[in-house]
């Protein structure tokens, strides 16, 4: 896949204070995922039962990040190119303030599935500390790639390609 990142150099900056620290060391690309299981806003749960047989798609962002505001615009195309396919997207968003994150997602139109649990999946996922980051794991449960910065609408709807890969073993 091409990866043409627009600004990669602000959103890798050193860690912010807020990131979460993991206390186990997440999967590394090709090891399985021990996913967590989160509570997302609209009260539902995300965990190993909605990820079975599916590729997924996890976007670390915050409402104070003008790169993941663009970002995620193409985030919400592939959520909804992805409705009845085997790929499932997750937004977590680092604020902690759900009321914050719900009613910005509500004024941005995201419908993809949010959380604010960041913790447990940056465990599981990355320890990587930039925003927006991408990750990506395939349909038999095991980490690709974690993406830094903000992608091209090309390259996050390329994504949807995950759903139809076939799982290795």
């Amino acid at each position: 896949m091409k990866r043409r990142h627009a600004v990669t150099a602000l959103a890798a900056t050193a860690a912010p204070s807020w990131w979460p620290a993991a206390t186990a060391a997440p999967a590394e690309p090709g090891q399985a995922v021990a996913w967590p299981e989160v509570g997302l806003l609209d009260g539902g749960r995300f965990g190993p039962a909605q990820v079975a047989g599916r590729a997924v798609v996890v976007v670390f962002w915050s409402t104070t990040c003008p790169f993941c505001r663009r970002h995620n615009r193409h985030v919400e195309k592939l959520h909804r190119a992805a409705a009845g396919r085997r790929l499932a997207v997750l937004g977590v968003a680092r604020d902690r303030d759900i009321a914050v994150v719900r009613h910005y997602a509500g004024r941005q139109g995201y419908t993809f599935p949010i959380t604010t649990e960041q913790a447990p999946l940056a465990a599981a996922l990355s320890a990587r500390r930039i925003i927006p980051l991408t990750v990506t794991i395939d349909r038999g449960g095991r980490l690709l790639q974690a993406i830094p910065g903000e992608m091209f609408e090309e390259d996050v709807l390329e994504l949807l390609q995950l759903a139809d890969k076939e799982i290795r073993s």
